[in-house]
């Protein structure tokens, strides 16, 4: 089991910065590939960035130069750097763990998400 609980979301302006966290406990981190999606109103949740255990990052093609996925495994922490924050940013942001094992058994959990809401 891998308990999730992300922090910092919260109130920005318009072409603010936020930094949101999501520490995990329960676990072995380092094997997880870990995500950070969002759900905004009405949409469907929708994957914002992700990163391997490896390091390797892919982005969405709305946050890709504005947002940075980064991870510390010594503090089972993954990490999402949002800068120049635009309004339709404005979703409920979940952390998510995911691992397959070599039985093609797959792990995935969830986070209780943040609120991150851009507006002036």
């Amino acid at each position: 089991q891998v308990q999730l609980v992300e922090s910092g979301g919260g109130l920005v302006q318009p072409g603010g910065s936020l930094r949101l966290s999501c520490t995990a406990s329960g676990s072995i981190f380092s094997i997880y590939a870990m995500g950070w999606y969002r759900q905004a109103p009405g949409k469907q949740r929708e994957l914002v960035a992700g990163i391997t255990s490896g390091g390797s990052t892919k982005y969405a093609d709305s946050v890709k130069g504005r947002f940075t996925i980064s991870r510390d495994n010594a503090k089972n922490t993954v990490y999402l750097q949002m800068t120049s924050l635009k309004p339709e940013d404005t979703a409920l942001y979940y952390c998510n763990a995911y691992y397959k094992s070599t039985s093609d058994y797959a792990y995935d959990y969830w986070g209780q998400g943040t609120q991150v809401t851009i507006s002036s």
